[in-house]
């Protein structure tokens, strides 16, 4: 009988290991179980999963793994990162009731699985008293390896999804196609039966095949990066590649954690199997492994996407934009671009210093300014704290402000994106008297959710390296998502009563359904799963009510701050008119800069990933926010890189931010207010805008093109365009600046003719097939 001592010990150690992270993360999300400061919720089983769920999972499978993998340090590490991913599926099982995700959630611990994995298997060998290694029998590794590996695309979830697979890297998807499925199974096979002996022959038992296939997968993902590295770019000034590394072992290794015992269990079967029937029943499983590879490669996608493509929307009505695969579309067979600005002057924010205001007036005159600088699209920022400051009544004031200002730009020729706006979640500022843990500072409130949605349970509102990490604004995401007291359902309706009042106006492109979504403190089960969630329901109240309009979807906060995301689920809506709209902040706001490392997404990548996720969806491409680079000699050189990448990938955009007050929190303190058209802190007067910024962001381009643009490059008024239409179309519409008239050369392109705008020049015309533009002054 085996002594209990090493497990014994080794629970403690992950026992006072989980204390000690409590006890030093302040803010609850970098321990393996946290704790921020609040008070278990009682509106549901998710705020005491980490309790009730993931601890008892993480101390029995460590026991376990100890008593059955412990006498050797690398198997005991193994075990126990295999006990931190199933503790985790567990409790994202109990929270949402969705293996699938639960599975793939449980990769997302990696980062802290490893190293908690290393420290308490050292503990367990210093301490856990001598070892008695025994090499054990084992059968053929074949038949477990076919088995799991024939598992992969049957059930992947949400595996090997998101920015970090570029085409040409294996994956076991059905929609990649049947060779990445044929290749990504035979790797997986290939793997498992390499390490299946090696491992069983020091851990008998389930276990062993288990730890087999958790290695494994670890060592696809290895195979995944080599590959990605290769066909994604390799090293481009930025940390990519390492951060497409951890993305592909992480998601092996829950892909090993979640379905490894396949593997146990069929060595343990193929062991009681004779001798002499273990080639044919080998010959069955290679045979089932293809079979059922090809099978789900080729009939799983024709299937899926024939069911997607008939459950879009209905047909936007004429004059309404639409999505239109990878891009936005008039409904006449002409793209879209969509260039211009956020505007912040409704939001209702939080006031640091009093007697300075928040905001700049909005006026008309704002929009004919806007209009004036070429840009077709306004991103104009609500606060549903004014929207709705009572709950189910919305302010008739502020609609008619709303009103007032889709009004000033449907005049002025700019189509408006209404988004509801949020920065930490609400403006209430930490709370006098406050003790913020060590690690964290008291915080301004910034600008969002009425405080009649928010729901703290008490935890502090306090900031670690910045407004997006607070414990108080984590358990209100958190309470949001799962829509505690109904909060999530009164934005639904919300949203459905807004979109009901601009449902017959073409004026409003569409509708941003939540600002940069915070993550909650279950990444990605808030970030993915129930934020795909949300958004389907209120793109459901929207529709209801009648509105036919764009719908714009964003990733979490992550991708501000890392450059990345997962987004929600792929399949999270069967609406069809969305747009996917990451903000593109490489190289400005994103973690890396604020930490001083090389950036973990560079600028021109970041259009890449972005694209890559969108076309996961059948969506276009959109980016709600973009800028905010810092001093002017940088933001004036990284504007002129995002500009020609942005041109390159013939995308639209709105650039942040167009005035921003002295008195917005965001702008902290200093001479002047930031943005495009500046303020001058001292008399609060107009300072000189920025000019320079103007300069680039006015540039020529195609407000509207016949069919699709095929080739896009511009700078100031010089511009060459090329494009393809397969109808007559006379919807091309190129806005160049400046006050000379421009030179404009053409082929493919009749009734060209020039008209003088406020800013500049609209140069139209109509095409029929290949057409190219050329203009320069």
């Amino acid at each position: 009988m085996k002594s209990v001592r090493r497990p014994l010990v080794a629970v403690s150690a992950a026992l006072v290991l989980v204390v000690l992270q409590a006890v030093l993360d302040p803010t609850g999300l970098l321990a393996l179980v946290g704790w921020s400061g609040a008070l278990p919720s009682t509106a549901g089983v998710w705020s005491y999963a980490p309790y009730a769920v993931f601890l008892p999972v993480l101390l029995g499978m460590t026991w376990w793994t100890a008593l059955r993998a412990g006498e050797r340090y690398w198997t005991l590490v193994a075990g126990i990162v295999l006990a931190v991913l199933l503790a985790q599926a567990a409790a994202c099982l109990v929270m949402t009731g969705n293996p699938a995700v639960s599975a793939w959630a449980a990769g997302y611990v990696t980062a802290k699985a490893v190293p908690a994995a290393l420290i308490v298997a050292a503990v367990a060998r210093w301490f856990g008293g001598p070892t008695r290694r025994v090499v054990h029998r084992c059968g053929p590794p074949w038949i477990p390896a076919a088995l799991f590996a024939a598992a992969a695309p049957l059930l992947a979830g949400v595996w090997w999804t998101s920015a970090a697979y570029a085409p040409g890297v294996p994956v076991a998807r059905p929609d990649r196609g049947p060779l990445s499925v044929i290749v990504a199974v035979l790797l997986i096979a290939l793997a498992t039966a390499l390490i299946l002996n090696p491992l069983r022959r020091r851990v008998p038992g389930v276990l062993g095949g288990w730890l087999a296939a958790l290695v494994a997968g670890g060592l696809v993902g290895v195979v995944q990066a080599i590959v990605a590295f290769a066909v994604d770019g390799g090293l481009d000034g930025d940390l990519w590649p390492g951060m497409a590394a951890y993305v592909a072992i992480a998601d092996g290794l829950s892909f090993g954690a979640c379905l490894g015992w396949v593997v146990g269990v069929g060595a343990l079967v193929v062991e009681r199997i004779p001798a002499a029937g273990r080639v044919r029943v080998a010959q069955a499983a290679a045979a089932a492994i293809v079979a059922i590879a090809v099978a789900v490669a080729v009939v799983v996608p024709s299937g899926t996407s024939a069911s997607a493509s008939a459950a879009g929307a209905g047909e936007a009505p004429a004059g309404f934009l639409r999505a239109s695969g990878r891009v936005i579309t008039d409904g006449r067979g002409d793209q879209v671009l969509l260039r211009g600005v956020n505007v912040n002057q409704l939001v209702d924010f939080y006031q640091p210093t009093k007697g300075v205001a928040t905001t700049r007036p909005l006026t008309e005159a704002d929009f004919a300014g806007i209009a004036a600088q070429g840009f077709n699209v306004v991103r104009l920022n609500l606060s549903w704290s004014t929207l709705e400051p009572q709950r189910g009544t919305l302010s008739g004031s502020y609609l008619s402000t709303i009103k007032q200002a889709v009004g000033w730009a449907g005049e002025h020729g700019l189509y408006i994106v209404l988004d509801m706006h949020q920065d930490g979640w609400w403006k209430g500022a930490t709370t006098s008297g406050t003790d913020c843990r060590p690690g964290t500072d008291p915080m301004w409130g910034y600008d969002g959710a009425p405080a009649w949605a928010t729901t703290t349970d008490g935890a502090p509102r306090c900031q670690f390296t910045g407004r997006d990490i607070s414990p108080a604004g984590d358990r209100a995401f958190q309470n949001f998502y799962f829509d505690t007291s109904g909060v999530q359902s009164a934005l639904v309706a919300t949203w459905g009563k807004l979109a009901a009042e601009f449902r017959d106006d073409p004026t409003v492109a569409g509708y941003d359904l939540l600002n940069e979504p915070g993550f909650g403190e279950t990444a990605p089960v808030t970030t993915s799963y129930l934020l795909g969630r949300f958004y389907d329901r209120a793109i459901g109240a929207i529709r209801a009510a009648g509105s036919q309009q764009l719908v714009v979807v964003e990733p979490s906060i992550l991708w501000s701050g890392l450059g990345f995301d997962s987004g929600p689920t792929p399949g999270f809506t069967t609406d069809r008119n969305i747009v996917f709209s990451p903000h593109l902040y490489a190289e400005s706001i994103t973690m890396d800069r604020s930490l001083g490392l090389p950036p973990i997404v560079g600028i021109d990548r970041q259009f890449t990933l972005a694209q890559r996720v969108a076309d996961e969806y059948g969506a276009p491409l959109w980016s709600g926010e973009y800028g905010y680079w810092g001093d002017t000699a940088d933001v004036d050189a990284r504007l002129a890189r995002y500009a020609q990448a942005e041109d390159a990938a013939r995308l639209g955009g709105a650039y942040w931010v167009w005035k921003q007050a002295c008195g917005d929190p965001q702008n902290g303190t200093g001479p002047t207010g930031n943005g495009l058209m500046v303020q001058d802190c001292a008399t609060g007067g107009d300072a000189p805008p920025r000019d320079d910024l103007l300069g680039v962001l006015g540039r020529a381009y195609p407000r509207s093109a016949p069919g699709t643009v095929t080739m896009l490059t511009a700078k100031g008024a010089d511009l060459l365009l090329t494009g393809q239409a397969t109808q007559l179309s006379c919807g091309l519409e190129v806005w160049v600046p400046g006050a000379a008239e421009p030179h404009v050369h053409s082929t493919g392109l009749t009734k060209v003719q020039a008209v003088a705008a406020p800013g500049g020049w609209l140069v139209r015309g109509c095409a029929a097939g290949r057409y190219t533009l050329n203009t320069n002054s």
